[in-house]
């Protein structure tokens, strides 16, 4: 049996999964980010876990299981030099080799990329958009990422870093963004930037206790203010997505994340604002969709998915 690894790294937590050709998830293992400050003993204690998922199903199916690669999704994961560069939530600084070092144990491919880019070639190997060449898929949780598809193939652009949809500035001199730039889509549509908005609206200061999945609950209860919170969220976002369309002529975007799990109070006035604002040319073109990938599996499958990606 032959089998892909995915890798979610994640500010606090690395999440390891052994995965089937068709996108089975076997065995997996979960080791703390945030415990390690160095590259070399983190991945170390990786490929400790690794090696012993490979025994365990060894031993599962009563012979060898082969590994075809290493798929990681990391934040500031760049798929040309396997490198994460400078990611500021990370315990383990600076320029990241994680090619070079996952080599020093097995000589196996290791293909990098960012989160959402994972998340979105998980789609098209895994997911909804099988089949489909052309996509865009918007990932909503503490920020917004954005994993693109033109030809089959995921966008990367000239330095590894293209497709930041969540960057993409909605509001001129709007919130300011932990980018260090104002009024980026995420200011405004990520899980921090819904809370912001319903405390605006209901003139409250933010506390813990208000989340977007808390906003979530009361709009399905009829809430007036949180049900204005998503009605302004999905005008936000269906402006974003119409813009979009414009430069890739997408199929279909994918949906997915926490607050996507809102439904209708989000997506009906999101589908309202596409169709507002979609260019006429590309009206009935494109759907959108939620992802077909389980929450809870779609980090490693997107991560393994990488390895069946070309290279050049």
């Amino acid at each position: 049996m032959k089998y892909s690894i995915g890798v979610d790294m994640g500010g606090t937590n690395t999440d390891i999964g052994l995965v089937t050709e068709n996108g089975n998830i076997v065995q997996r293992r979960n080791i703390p980010t945030n415990a390690y400050t160095e590259l070399e003993p983190y991945v170390h204690d990786m490929m400790h876990e690794i090696e012993a998922m490979v025994a365990d199903q060894t031993a599962i199916d009563g012979m060898a299981a082969q590994l075809d690669g290493i798929g990681i999704g990391a934040p500031n994961g760049n798929f040309y030099t396997g490198c994460v560069d400078n990611a500021p939530n990370l315990t383990i600084k600076g320029n990241l080799n994680f090619e070079k070092e996952i080599h020093k144990y097995r000589d196996l491919p290791v293909v990098l990329s960012n989160d959402a880019n994972a998340a979105a070639y998980g789609e098209y190997i895994y997911g909804g958009a099988r089949g489909m060449k052309h996509f865009i898929m918007f990932t909503l949780g503490t920020g917004v990422g954005s994993g693109i598809v033109i030809d089959g193939r995921l966008v990367h652009g000239s330095t590894g870093a293209a497709g930041e949809l969540g960057h993409a500035i909605l509001i001129q001199h709007g919130r300011k963004c932990s980018c260090g730039r104002e009024g980026c889509l995420e200011t405004y549509t990520s899980a921090r930037g819904i809370v912001q908005t319903y405390c605006e609206l209901k003139d409250i200061p933010v506390t813990p206790e208000i989340t977007s999945k808390k906003i979530g609950e009361l709009a399905h209860q009829g809430d007036p203010v949180a049900l204005k919170t998503w009605e302004t969220v999905g005008d936000q976002l269906g402006l974003a997505m119409a813009n979009a369309v414009t430069f890739s002529a997408p199929e279909a975007i994918f949906l997915m994340g926490g607050p996507a799990q809102v439904g209708e109070p989000l997506l009906r006035p999101l589908r309202a604002a596409f169709d507002k604002y979609l260019l006429n040319i590309f009206s009935g073109t494109c759907q959108i969709r939620m992802s077909e990938l389980h929450t809870n599996e779609v980090a490693i499958l997107g991560a393994s998915a990488l390895i069946k990606m070309p290279r050049n």
